[in-house]
């Protein structure tokens, strides 16, 4: 494209959130080119750049103005335009209005003997520089912020404040203004390394003026520069970086000048457990733990410095001083809970409030006790499992008020099962407290024993029956005690193999929060929590690509356990695989029997009535629903539903030779109860009537 232009767009703001940053660069990426093809600004290409301190939007190949344009609409009829005299109708002036003309500027047409009116607008050129400030502009009120501030006297609004603003087009600056900042041709640069103002003689140069200003404007050329300092440090040291994504991304869009770091700690805070450690390092202060070859922590550790290289022994010995307050207070904190046994904590649990209306977590210690003892008996634990799932049960909220874990919250359950070794638990004991909020999102592990499984089961589980009891479950989108999220947990363990009803957890709970005098309607609770533990298990399903007949044909037999719903829609998904032809003909002979039984009837049939294909027909029934009972009871879905496909012969049989709706009353109504016979042998496995709508 030739004579084209390029635009430099920057807004330079006091330090942004690392990840509001990096929300506002998506937007842009997307919003940018959208807004010019909407201008109808063509361009060769559009790049955003950001760092802490900057959001820059660059534009190449832009015309110098829009291209003119000819727009022509087709309108109503002449005849229905105009009436007889000439005079435009209600129809022709309304045409006209809506494409800015007047009826004398319409045109009459004649297409195949048709004559009809037409709206011409010409559109003339405009120079792109008279479209780029309201462009601008927008680009600067249209993101959206978690949270924006005001400040001085303006009324306009932005993640923080504004404090300059580069536009140009080539070498000629665009007028923007915004909450009191007047676009020009300088920008910023680094705080420490090249403070103040730096001009731009035209736009092409913006990024080169950041680059030579120490500021690296692109944020994945930070995080690369990020990733092989760190490489340079693990090569040098034989060690491995631990490297959260979401630590990395804050640590990339807090530094415009980024500079990897080795920094070391004492040994002696070895001593200590690993996770105060690495929350201390990680969560606090952003910086990276170095593991050795067997996976231990070692007393080394990355920073990654904003400031001046020339001054980095001073930048790693500030921050090795700040990593050595916090680990001084954290080994102090532990030292201290070690001095009482876990169970002493417990007792002061009674000062933590779980839910306004539902206590203390005193109390909810006491639940998850009481329905671990309901767990223990369903899944038929050993004796000494029992004792320890209960003791769990118990004490796995202890540790929330040990000065470690009121300091370092992300460790809490990690430090109770420090805390419990300690005291002389059993190690099983130990584990389940450590693991009992896994898995904590779809896809986390869960607990490593039976015991921490329904340790974790039981923490969940109290806390959705509880919340449901107080009409605190999630709505629409609204999810604040992610009970979605513990739901799908739960779920996830009963299919894995957990050997409990989630039916009789539910009723248990329900009771528990009963005796200890929450008020609620318990009957609508109970149905509200079984519903909600379905449409996640649906939700599941679905998103594994279940199809959507199957689950519905599996809910319809009025299946609530999710690990029976789960294992009976994959069967009857693996069943429809493996035998299309004949599960197809069954729900289409299902849905014929279904549509023609009378269940006022009964099942009760006269053998004596019966003809050939009738009598065949009784006997296949009468095996097929003598078996599958046992079948489903054994959890062997699958043979089942063979069982039930073994009818597709009788039931074709029977339909070929027999008039079901004979004029004998009696004939009629023996019929019409062998076809009832025959719906009620598919009861408690799925409603086929679902299938034959997708089967048709």
């Amino acid at each position: 494209m030739s004579n084209t232009h390029t635009l430099a767009f920057e807004i330079g703001v006091e330090e942004i959130p690392a990840f509001d940053l990096d929300s506002a660069r998506k937007q842009l990426e997307k919003a940018v080119p959208e807004a010019f093809q909407a201008a109808r600004i063509p361009f060769q290409q559009f790049e955003v750049f950001t760092s802490p301190r900057r959001i820059i939007v660059m534009g190449y190949g832009l015309p110098e103005a829009t291209e003119a344009l000819r727009e022509e609409y087709r309108g109503p009829a002449a005849k229905i335009a105009f009436d007889a005299d000439g005079n435009p109708t209600k129809a022709a002036i309304g045409f006209a209005r809506g494409k800015g003309l007047t009826p004398d500027d319409l045109e009459r047409r004649d297409e195949g003997g048709v004559e009809y009116v037409y709206a011409t607008k010409e559109i003339p050129a405009t120079p792109i520089i008279s479209l780029l400030p309201g462009i601008l502009s927008e680009f600067i009120t249209m993101l959206k912020w978690p949270r924006s501030c005001r400040w001085a006297a303006y009324r306009d609004y932005f993640v923080r404040p504004v404090r300059w603003i580069c536009a140009m087009l080539d070498d000629q600056v665009i007028p923007v203004t915004f909450a009191g900042a007047v676009s020009g041709n300088s920008t910023m640069g680094h705080r420490v390394l090249a403070p103040g103002e730096h001009v731009v003689d035209t736009a092409e140069h913006l990024i080169d003026v950041v680059r030579s200003a120490y500021v690296v404007p692109s944020q994945a050329e930070r995080e690369q520069i990020i990733r092989e300092g760190v490489a340079a440090i693990e090569a040098e040291t034989g060690c491995k970086a631990e490297l959260p994504a979401k630590t990395l991304l804050e640590v990339v869009n807090l530094s415009e000048y980024p500079t990897p770091l080795r920094a070391t700690f004492d040994e002696e805070f070895l001593q200590v457990p690993e996770e105060i450690i690495v929350d201390a390092m990680l969560m606090h202060q952003r910086y990276f733990p170095l593991y050795n070859a067997q996976g231990k922590l070692t007393n080394d550790f990355i920073i990654v410095s904003n400031g001046d290289p020339a001054c980095n022994a001073t930048i790693v010995d500030g921050n090795e001083r700040v990593v050595r307050a916090r680990l001084s207070d954290a080994k102090f904190f532990y030292e201290e809970d070690l001095k009482n046994p876990l169970e002493s904590y417990v007792e002061k649990l009674d000062a933590v409030v779980f839910q306004e209306l539902l206590g203390t977590v005193r109390a909810k210690a006491q639940r998850l006790a009481a329905l671990a003892g309901h767990l223990a008996v369903d899944a038929e634990l050993s004796e000494q499992d029992a004792a320890d799932l209960k003791r769990a049960a118990y004490l796995c909220k202890a540790d929330l008020v040990t000065n470690a874990v009121i300091e370092f919250t992300s460790v809490q359950g990690v430090m109770g099962s420090y805390y419990a070794l300690a005291s002389g638990e059993t190690p099983q004991v130990a584990q389940a407290i450590g693991q009992h909020y896994q898995p904590r999102f779809a896809g986390d592990a869960a607990p490593d024993t039976v015991v921490g499984k329904l340790v974790a089961f039981a923490d969940k589980l109290d806390t959705i029956c509880g919340l449901f009891a107080v009409d605190q479950g999630p709505t629409g989108s609204s999810d604040p005690f992610a009970l979605r999220r513990s739901a799908i947990g739960i779920v996830g363990m009963l299919e894995a193999g957990l050997p409990v009803s989630l039916d009789a957890a539910i009723d248990f709970s329900l009771d528990e929060f009963d005796r200890q005098g929450v008020t609620f309607d318990r009957n609508a609770v109970r149905a509200a929590v079984v519903d909600f533990f379905v449409t996640r298990t649906k939700v599941i399903l679905r998103d594994g690509g279940a199809s959507a007949d199957a689950v519905d044909a599996v809910l319809a037999a009025g299946v609530t356990e999710p690990a029976i719903i789960i294992k009976r829609t994959r069967a009857l998904e693996e069943a429809r695989a493996g035998m299309p032809e004949v599960m197809a003909d069954l729900a289409i002979a299902y849905d014929r029997a279904n549509n023609l039984r009378d269940e006022s009837l009964g099942i009760e049939v006269d053998a004596t009535l019966f003809q050939g294909e009738e009598s065949e027909l009784d006997s296949a029934i009468d095996a097929v629903s003598a078996a599958v009972p046992g079948l489903l009871v054994a959890g062997d879905y699958e043979a089942a539903l063979k069982q039930l496909a073994s009818l597709r012969g009788p039931i074709d049989a029977f339909f070929e030779a027999v008039m079901v709706m004979a004029e004998d009353e009696a004939l009629r109504s023996n019929r019409l109860r062998l076809l009832n016979k025959f719906v009620s042998a598919f009861s408690g496995v799925a409603d086929f009537g679902k299938l034959a709508k997708a089967a048709r």
